[in-house]
């Protein structure tokens, strides 16, 4: 994992060509550094938990790409809850899922184009060639994190709203009002063009979906004295 700094940013479609989700655009100030996972859960990472006795012992479908470090896979977000809680017994330590504030912030990693390297989209720094790679193929973003672009769509913990209106802007997952029966995607996946890549667009999911485009990170909330 790596710690993303405390910080401020807009979110939102600050380039236009977005869709309408992604209004208004907003500022949301991040006051504490958390931390995050450099790459999304992969296929070893979850059949850990699975053989650990977590994850309520479901072995998601790779498709026939592979498993290993390959991201994981056909997990809805009850699923991704599950292996959070298996890794907290594990390790002793919490984890969770970022919010939608929190992830589109690392995507940009400070930046405020369409892309974390720019506003032109280089299939040579995104997977969407038609199925998973192994995780960290492509560049990190200037936060140390890879594939916040493209793999596989990653779950957060947010409930979907149609729009910001009415979003916090203090980076805590906004998980009132809207419909909880789904969640915020973030990032596209291999499927997806570069529209959908963006750093500021959104999908959303059914809590009880498995899809073979959809994963997720885990992160962890950071004390400080």
């Amino acid at each position: 994992m790596v710690v993303v700094p405390a910080g401020s940013f807009r979110m939102g479609d600050l380039n236009g060509g977005g869709y309408r989700d992604e209004k208004p655009v907003h500022r949301v100030t991040i006051a504490q550094p958390f931390a995050v996972g450099i790459y999304e859960v992969t296929f070893a990472q979850w059949d850990a938990g699975v053989a650990g006795g977590g994850c309520g012992g479901y072995q998601p479908s790779d498709k026939g790409w592979g498993r290993g470090v390959r991201p994981v896979i056909n997990v809805k977000w009850g699923d991704a809850k599950a292996y959070l809680s298996w890794l907290q017994r594990e390790t002793g330590s919490e984890y969770r899922l970022l919010s939608e504030s929190e992830w589109e912030y690392a995507a940009r990693a400070g930046t405020t184009t369409k892309y974390h390297w720019g506003n032109s989209f280089d299939p040579g720094r995104a997977n969407k060639r038609g199925k998973t790679v192994p995780v960290g193929r492509y560049e990190a973003n200037r936060f140390g994190l890879h594939d916040m672009h493209g793999n596989v769509w990653e779950l957060v913990e947010d409930c979907w709203h149609k729009s910001y209106a009415g979003a916090p802007t203090d980076g805590r997952a906004w998980t009132s009002g809207g419909g909880c029966g789904n969640r915020v995607l973030r990032g596209g996946s291999w499927y997806n063009g570069p529209r959908v890549l963006r750093a500021a667009n959104r999908g959303g999911s059914g809590v009880d979906s498995r899809d073979n485009n959809s994963g997720f990170r885990v992160a962890r909330t950071l004390f400080t004295p």
